[in-house]
């Protein structure tokens, strides 16, 4: 299910990516845990990374796209923001995506200790002449029998306010995945609520 226009928030033009999209050659950087690596994507080919890299090269014909996948499960905010001077150079990219804050919350983190870290990595990137993209939490099913994740969309709904608010200090895109994956929630459960009031 395509995610709507409206949840993303770029807080200020992304100069470096139109700039390298004029001359023909995008390069991004995807960074975060198991959502960028792949993890748990029916198949390798229709997870995150290939699914952005094929959608940029039909909505762009004629640049060649590259998406770099440097995704790795279980990281928190923390970890990946001390992969960026690594990563960042390898890479040389025009823009960077960053997905942040489920794993703070599954780890029990607290808030003060994740913005901490975002602002690390902030300071980190700042090193770079990319434009960055942050992508929030994302929300948890409600009706899987799983402790580690029983009950945490409210705590992930606050980490990504909290998100979206330190990006806009600091003029980063927002991605906002927990009110995207909030809305899908809502369009399955109509279903299933007019699913079962056809069969009564």
């Amino acid at each position: 299910m395509p995610a709507r226009r409206r949840f993303l928030t770029l807080n200020r033009p992304l100069d470096a990516a139109r700039a390298a999209v004029a001359d023909g050659r995008l390069t991004i950087l995807a960074m975060g845990s198991s959502s960028i690596e792949g993890i748990g994507a029916s198949a390798p080919d229709l997870s995150f990374v290939p699914l952005l890299e094929r959608g940029l090269e039909a909505r762009l014909p004629g640049v060649e796209v590259t998406v770099v996948n440097r995704g790795i499960g279980g990281e928190n905010a923390g970890q990946t923001a001390a992969r960026f001077p690594a990563e960042i150079e390898a890479a040389d990219p025009d823009l960077i995506l960053w997905q942040l804050g489920a794993n703070d919350v599954l780890q029990d983190r607290t808030e003060d200790a994740f913005l901490t870290d975002f602002r690390a990595g902030q300071d980190l990137l700042s090193e770079s002449e990319a434009d960055v993209i942050v992508i929030d939490s994302q929300r948890v099913p409600e009706d899987r029998d799983l402790d580690f994740i029983r009950g945490r969309n409210p705590a992930l709904g606050a980490f990504a306010a909290l998100t979206a608010l330190e990006a806009g200090r600091v003029g980063y895109g927002v991605f906002n995945r927990f009110e995207t994956m909030t809305g899908w929630a809502d369009v399955d459960n109509g279903r299933r609520r007019a699913g079962r009031a056809a069969s009564e």
